[in-house]
């Protein structure tokens, strides 16, 4: 028998594919921190192409990670996503079984689904722990996918209230969350039946990412780009839906008419259609832009060579869940950001730290405001850089906020007991 302070055995689910970027900085580093904090994981994943098994199952194994996954199906849609969450179900059952396991750590919605309902059918009742990345049904709505108000969304809302009674512990991505889902809870860290809760925001790892030479990588990469004496906006992820293409764009178009010299950096692996006519529409040319999809250790080099980091998302009920990774990247490489206002504690971040601005409304004269903020931050050299990477490793390092926080409630969740 382990004594008292032994981690426990989790079964991660993740409704992704391992290969996928989301996977990669996401949740793969997470389960890293929560080997070394001694728990023994597991992680499932959903594929939709064609995998190496033996190549991923060796890279894993090596991390102390032990992967499994079972076929993703995509369409149609509702029917695919049912048939999914039941074989789903079915398999977690299996593990947890063989495993003893004593945590489902369910990454969303439809992980939860599955974790739930295996532990209905399971003889061992492991601890269900809802990791609550956004809220989903809402964000449906927001993103034009469900009506709002129409059967599937009250349908899920009913699913979702199943999940909350069910779940013995939380993890959300913002105080906003917190205080929406379970008020009061700030202070104790539990919420009203006595359940922890934990907010862990998408960090990123400083160790093995974003340690570059600043001033030499930033230099080569300029020169790469043509781009030695301009001034480089950068936006890094996703492109429409609930991500504003065109307010970015027409930032980028205030900018512009202020300073001939901007340039525009998009990594992104979203269709570049989404923003390149729009760029052109506001007087850009091809060698005015650089729009590319790259692979997640390449980011940091393109971030060393930017001055300033954009994130814009629709700002909603929704989005008050969400913590944008791009924050903590841009931060991690000495990048100043500029927001729109509304999107979880991303207000209250950049300005206790100053290490960004709030464009309070999306218009031009909001963008010109916001522009003229950050390059009064950018003037400040490196004093800037260097609180902005404070800012980093304060609030999204993986090791020392994410990693420990992770483990910490593992322990809370099964009150440490040992096997």
């Amino acid at each position: 028998m382990s004594d008292s302070n032994a981690g426990v055995r989790s079964l991660y689910i993740a409704y992704f594919g391992v290969g996928e970027p989301l996977v990669q900085t996401q949740v793969i580093p997470y389960l890293r921190e929560l080997v070394k904090g001694g728990n023994e994981m597991t992680l499932l994943t959903f594929e939709s192409g064609d995998v190496d098994e033996a190549v991923i199952r060796k890279e894993l194994m090596e991390q102390g990670i032990e992967w499994h996954w079972l076929r993703y199906h995509k369409r149609p849609s509702v029917p695919a996503t049912l048939f999914d969450i039941l074989n789903g179900a079915r398999f977690i059952r299996k593990i947890g079984t063989r495993k003893e396991v004593d945590i489902l750590h369910a990454r969303s919605h439809v992980p939860m689904m599955m974790a739930a309902i295996a532990r209905k059918i399971s003889i061992n009742k492991p601890k269900l722990l809802f990791d609550i990345r956004g809220f989903m049904p809402e964000e449906y709505v927001d993103a034009g996918v469900w009506p709002g108000g129409g059967t599937i969304f009250r349908g899920f809302k009913r699913v979702e209230n199943w999940l909350m009674n069910e779940a013995d512990g939380f993890i959300v991505l913002t105080e906003a969350a917190r205080n929406i889902l379970f008020p009061g809870s700030s202070g104790s860290g539990r919420d009203k039946f006595g359940r922890p809760v934990e907010v862990i925001p998408c960090c990123v790892d400083l160790d093995s990412r974003f340690s570059g030479e600043r001033a030499k990588v930033r230099e080569e990469v300029r020169t790469k780009l043509g781009v030695a004496d301009r001034t480089v906006f950068t936006h890094v992820g996703a492109l429409g839906g609930l991500y504003l293409a065109e307010e970015i764009a027409d930032l980028l178009g205030v900018a512009r008419k202020e300073n001939e010299k901007v340039f525009a950096v998009f990594l992104s692996q979203s269709d570049p259609e989404l923003i390149v006519p729009l760029l052109e529409k506001r007087g850009f040319t091809g060698s005015d832009m650089f729009v590319a999809k790259v692979a997640p250790a390449e980011i940091e080099n393109y971030l060393y060579a930017s001055d300033v980091g954009i994130s814009f998302v629709k700002a909603s009920y929704a989005t008050q869940s969400r913590s944008p990774t791009k924050i903590p990247e841009y931060l991690a490489c000495g990048l100043p950001v500029i927001a729109n206002r509304g999107v979880g504690d991303v207000d209250n971040q950049l300005i206790e730290d100053r290490t960004g601005v709030i464009a309070d409304d999306l218009s031009e004269r909001g963008y010109a405001q916001a522009i003229d903020e950050v390059e009064k931050l950018i003037a400040e050299g490196d004093a800037l850089a260097d609180r902005c990477k404070l800012s980093a490793k304060t609030r999204f390092d993986l090791e020392s906020v994410g990693g420990r926080k992770y483990c910490e409630l593992y322990r809370a969740i099964t009150g440490n007991r040992p096997r």
